[in-house]
C-alpha cells in the first residue's frame, strides 16, 4: 500500500477558517486581513488529514508548496489571498484546481459547496463560516478543526466523484432544481488512482 501511495502522487485538499468575518475588515476586498484560524489538509499520499493553526501557517504553505495538486472551492480567490498575509510566496505557481472556479467557468455563476455536494454526493456542509468564527471566539477550537476537516472530506468527495464519472450536479439557486454539468477533472493532476480500471479487451 505503501509503494502504490508513493507512486500515485500527493494531491493535497485544502480549506481554512478565519477569525474575522468580512463585514469586520471592511469587507470582500480585505481577505487578507480576516486572519487565520484553523487550517486543514488532506493528503492523499498519506492518506490522513492535518490540521494547522495560526502558528503553523509556515508548515502549511510548505506542505502546499510540496504537493502535486491542491484542490479546494474557492482556494484562489479566498484561501490563498488569506494566507497571503503571512508570506511573500507567489501562491500562483502551486498546481492548483480550485473546483468552485472551474464550475463557474462552465455555468457562467458561482455556486456554493453545499449545492454541489448535497446533488452531488448526498452529503452537506455541517456548519457555515460564521459559526466556525464565532466558535472560534468561544475557544470551541475542536469544533473548528472538525468542521474545517469536513469541508476538506466534501471537496475531496466531489472532486473524485468528478474525475470518475466526468461530472457532477449542482442545484440551481434560481429554479432550486437540480443541473448537471460535465467537467474534465479527470486531465488534471496525479488522478490515475481515482479512475475505473479499464475492461479487459476480449479475447
Amino acid at each position: 500500500m505503501c509503494d502504490f501511495l508513493n507512486r500515485m502522487g500527493n494531491i493535497v485538499y485544502f480549506d481554512l477558517e478565519t477569525q474575522k468575518s468580512a463585514a469586520e475588515v471592511g469587507g470582500w476586498g480585505h481577505i487578507d486581513k480576516m486572519g487565520v484560524s484553523v487550517a486543514a489538509l488532506y493528503h492523499s499520499a498519506k492518506d490522513e488529514y492535518e490540521v494547522y493553526l495560526e502558528k503553523d501557517v509556515d508548515r502549511l504553505i510548505a506542505d502546499l508548496r510540496r504537493a502535486d495538486l491542491v484542490v479546494g472551492f474557492n482556494v484562489l480567490r479566498f484561501d490563498y489571498t488569506v494566507l497571503a498575509a503571512y508570506s511573500v510566496f507567489d501562491f500562483s505557481t502551486v498546481p492548483t484546481l480550485d473546483l468552485m472556479v472551474s464550475l463557474e467557468e462552465k455555468i457562467k455563476h458561482r455556486v456554493g459547496l453545499d449545492a454541489v455536494a448535497s446533488a452531488t454526493c448526498g452529503v452537506k456542509k455541517t456548519a457555515s463560516g460564521m459559526e466556525a468564527i464565532q466558535w472560534w471566539r468561544e475557544g470551541k477550537q475542536k469544533e473548528v478543526a472538525e468542521y474545517c476537516c469536513y469541508d476538506v472530506k466534501t471537496t475531496r468527495l466531489v472532486h473524485e466523484h468528478g474525475v470518475r464519472t466526468g461530472k457532477v450536479s449542482f442545484v440551481s439557486h434560481k429554479t432550486f432544481l437540480k443541473q448537471t454539468v460535465a467537467v474534465d477533472w479527470a486531465s488534471i493532476g496525479p488522478v490515475e488512482h481515482l479512475l475505473p480500471a479499464p475492461k479487459p479487451s476480449a479475447a
